[in-house]
């Protein structure tokens, strides 16, 4: 059995599927892995460590698609510079490992499953205490928070921390912090650890001790309705509920030095968390950094991909920041990748068991049909 890791083709994604440590535990266990000449490069892994780790290096990126049993990537399949599409180029009956958006862009689903490729999509792993090694969704979170702070830190024209100095006492940075997540309650922990004053809002009660052991604030909403969906996600809320929590948040917004908003749906746009007359109550040099921009942001001013002022507050909508970090995004992405494998694979022989829990929930397409129900709606949702 043949196991590929592709290079990635998207502009801006330097991470990669596989680093040479975990291709050298697979092989131990008597796998054959191939990887793309250059799939590292941009995470700075060499071809030669590679081969050091015991792959084989192809320099035939079809050769790659077309032979392998399992096709490992980092972003769902995108088309290449001749016009076809990589899952053209995908063998049928193989596996595809990879984020795949099948929520956000569900046709992908349909033509995997015309291929008839089984595909499992990383972003449906389920949030079980059995699966967090395989969690990438929240290994890849946990760096966008972190990267998050330090954007905002230098964007922000103030010192974080409270200093005392012979020219006077300089006070810290208020930070507000929208979203309670992974990524949400890694950008706490970073500011804090950078000395500023930070808040938190999350509409999961659920959240607030996890907040507040972090040494932030907990800013608290009381909502008559279920704000908690599968897999621990917050669910979207009626627009009444929307509209009081943005009552709530208007004065935090307003006081804060730094807002960062981390609030998505899987599927779904974001939803709207900053008003453009909150921004425009902002004080001068504020910083707003909305983690949702790909999902259309948070902010009603962000544009994805883009810094701009607004009403002299900076607004930075970053796009696949995780890819910033390639090294240790990519090193934690490997570890989930092969945790997902050894479910895989028994005695060397792949073994797809929908019985196991993991494997049924994040498993897209087989045998030539879409097999998870929020997929097939969604599809319907675009056909519609």
């Amino acid at each position: 059995m043949k196991i590929a890791v592709a290079k990635e083709i998207e502009v801006c994604e330097r991470r990669v599927a596989l680093i040479p440590d975990t291709v050298a535990k697979l092989v131990k266990q008597g796998l054959e892995v191939w990887v793309e000449a250059g799939a590292g490069e941009k995470a700075f892994f060499s071809d030669a460590d590679y081969e050091a780790a015991g792959a084989k290096i192809s320099h035939d990126s079809a050769q790659v698609w077309s032979e392998a049993d399992i096709l490992l990537k980092v972003s769902p399949p995108q088309t290449r510079e001749d016009g076809r599409t990589e899952i053209e180029l995908l063998k049928s009956g193989s596996v595809l490992i990879s984020f795949l958006n099948p929520l956000g862009n569900p046709v992908i689903a349909q033509q995997l499953a015309n291929r008839q490729i089984t595909a499992l999509s990383m972003e449906l792993i389920p949030r079980t205490t059995r699966a967090q090694s395989m969690d990438a969704l929240s290994s890849q979170a946990s760096l966008a928070g972190y990267k998050a702070v330090l954007i905002a830190a230098a964007a922000l024209p103030k010192y974080f921390p409270m200093l005392t100095t012979a020219a006077g006492t300089i006070p810290p940075a208020k930070v507000f912090i929208m979203g309670a997540g992974v990524a949400g309650l890694q950008a706490i922990a970073t500011a804090r650890r950078l000395g500023a004053v930070v808040e938190a809002f999350d509409i999961r009660p659920a959240v607030k001790e996890e907040v507040q052991s972090l040494g932030a604030k907990f800013v608290e909403v009381k909502l008559e309705e279920e704000t908690v969906a599968a897999g621990g996600y917050a669910k979207e809320i009626s627009e009444d509920s929307k509209k009081r929590t943005q009552e709530l948040v208007a004065s935090h917004v307003k006081n804060s030095d730094i807002v960062i908003t981390t609030a998505q749906v899987p599927g779904r746009q974001a939803p709207r968390l900053v008003t453009e007359e909150m921004v425009a109550q902002m004080k001068p040099g504020s910083v707003i950094v909305d983690l949702a921009a790909e999902q259309g942001g948070n902010c009603a001013c962000t544009e994805a991909g883009k810094d701009i002022v607004w009403n002299g507050v900076t607004i930075i909508g970053p796009i696949n920041l995780p890819s910033s970090m390639p090294v240790h995004a990519s090193q934690l992405y490997a570890k989930n990748i092969t945790s997902l494998m050894q479910l895989l694979i028994k005695d060397k022989a792949l073994e797809i068991n929908f019985s196991d829990d993991i494997v049924d929930a994040a498993c897209v397409t087989h045998g030539g049909e879409i097999r998870n129900q929020r997929v097939k709606d969604a599809l319907q949702a675009v056909a519609v």
